[in-house]
């Protein structure tokens, strides 16, 4: 018998054990892709690459740039209820043909061959991009930053805020008329997906990065591109409380 509660006692020590607050707990950057569909060369519904999310824990980010015609709120092969969190118009002259929306779940349903769709009634074969990002151990989307950037060889974003431990994920999307082009990310942000290689048919060029941080403070993403033209910028701070 005592050497029974003595193995028991062992591997109570020996198993690891959660720790509210500590690693377990933190965000971090999961499964994500990005689907980029020429002019002329789509069709409806456009649907990403599937990819394994957690079936439960994570927080879901989609965003999608392409014509303003094309306004319906995502759906994915797990029923989540997703929730804008806006969006902006393309400038340089574009009018209001064009634009870049936003949705967010959090504490989202996943799992296997998890795909986002965006049905396209207003213009099936327009061009579209739609990065699709998970954040594991993430159920709040604690600050969100909009920026339109005046053309430069570097671009800033707006700030987000944390109160601890965080992954930010950074989206740039150019604005000018050009089909090969580079953004790259500064301070500390990683890209994860990109389509700035465009067919010869144009594309709606986007790239997409992320940084965890470990605790409470404000940050921002400065973005290098060439060549030079203006961008939108989005950065998200995704937390687990």
């Amino acid at each position: 018998m005592n050497s029974v509660l003595a193995l028991l006692t062992t591997l109570a020590f020996a198993l690891p054990m959660a720790v509210p607050g500590g690693d377990a707990a933190r965000p971090t950057l999961g499964a994500h892709t990005l689907l980029g569909v020429g002019e002329g060369l789509g069709v409806t519904p456009a649907v990403t690459q599937a990819i394994a999310t957690q079936p439960s824990g994570s927080s879901l980010l989609v965003l999608y740039g392409g014509y303003s015609a094309n306004d319906a709120t995502p759906v994915d092969s797990y029923a989540n209820r997703w929730k804008s969190v806006g969006g902006m118009p393309y400038g340089n002259g574009y009018g209001d043909r064009f634009d870049v929306k936003a949705y967010v779940v959090t504490a989202a349903r996943g799992g296997a061959s998890h795909t986002v769709r965006i049905d396209k009634r207003g213009n099936a074969p327009g061009e579209i991009s739609i990065p699709f990002v998970e954040v594991r151990n993430a159920t709040v989307l604690r600050d969100v930053a909009k920026t339109y950037a005046d053309p430069a060889l570097e671009v800033v974003s707006g700030n987000v805020t944390t109160t601890g431990p965080a992954t930010l994920v950074a989206v740039w999307w150019g604005d000018g008329g050009v089909k090969r082009m580079t953004a790259e990310p500064g301070d500390g942000f990683a890209t994860i997906d990109r389509f700035t290689d465009l067919p010869d048919e144009s594309g709606v060029q986007v790239a997409v990065a992320s940084r965890e941080v470990d605790g409470p403070g404000t940050y921002h993403v400065t973005w290098t591109a060439a060549p030079v033209q203006g961008a939108m910028l989005f950065l998200f701070a995704f937390q687990s409380r």
